[in-house]
């Protein structure tokens, strides 16, 4: 989901820029801000008590940040944090708030991409619930396809490396090579460059 840059600015929003590692919220802080990605990549995030990184879900250019806690008024449940250097526009709550009521067709945009991502949510929950390595990875790689116009084989270069699928999936890095090695010997999926084409 993206709203206007402008339209942003418009209602206060102010660009912010964060560097390889940079926290933009930690886990168990208040939601209050709507942030939303201009340039960069980030991922949300949690550690087990071990100290493994589950990664879930990663954001690029136009992505919003830990929306549905500015509804909740609850706390984040994960951190976000740039993967590479970011710039973010940040907006406080209670002006997007404002923001939303000005703009009606904007709140619903918001609603749909909130039902999306739960959606998306769901299903890649059952996959990960799963045993099977190869299972989870083909379901990561086809809910990212999804939103290609493309969807001929082999035809989606998936924009993440092999730990980031193992810290998405759940599976430890060898397991996750060991698949994709595997998956490319059954014709699943091609590597090229070291990139998965899917």
């Amino acid at each position: 989901m993206s709203i206007k840059e402008d339209l942003l600015h418009s209602a206060g929003a102010t660009e912010e820029n964060y560097k390889t590692g940079d926290y933009i919220f930690h886990e168990s802080t208040s939601a209050l801000f709507y942030y939303q990605v201009i340039t960069g990549e980030v991922k949300l995030n949690n550690y087990n008590t071990d100290g493994k990184e589950f990664i879930q879900n990663i954001h690029s250019a136009e992505d919003a940040l830990g929306v549905s806690m500015l509804f909740l008024e609850k706390s984040y449940p994960m951190n976000a944090m740039a993967i590479n250097n970011c710039t973010i526009l940040k907006l406080r709550r209670t002006d997007f708030f404002k923001l939303l009521e000005l703009h009606p067709k904007l709140y619903n945009d918001v609603c749909k991409s909130l039902s999306d991502r739960l959606y998306k949510k769901y299903v890649l929950m059952k996959a990960i619930s799963c045993h099977n390595a190869a299972e989870r990875l083909i379901e990561v790689m086809r809910l990212m396809k999804l939103e290609q116009p493309n969807q001929s084989p082999y035809t989606f270069e998936v924009p993440l490396t092999r730990q980031q699928l193992a810290s998405i999936t759940g599976l430890c890095l060898e397991t996750t090579i060991r698949a994709i090695k595997k998956m490319e010997k059954e014709n699943v999926l091609r590597i090229h460059n070291r990139k998965i084409l899917f």
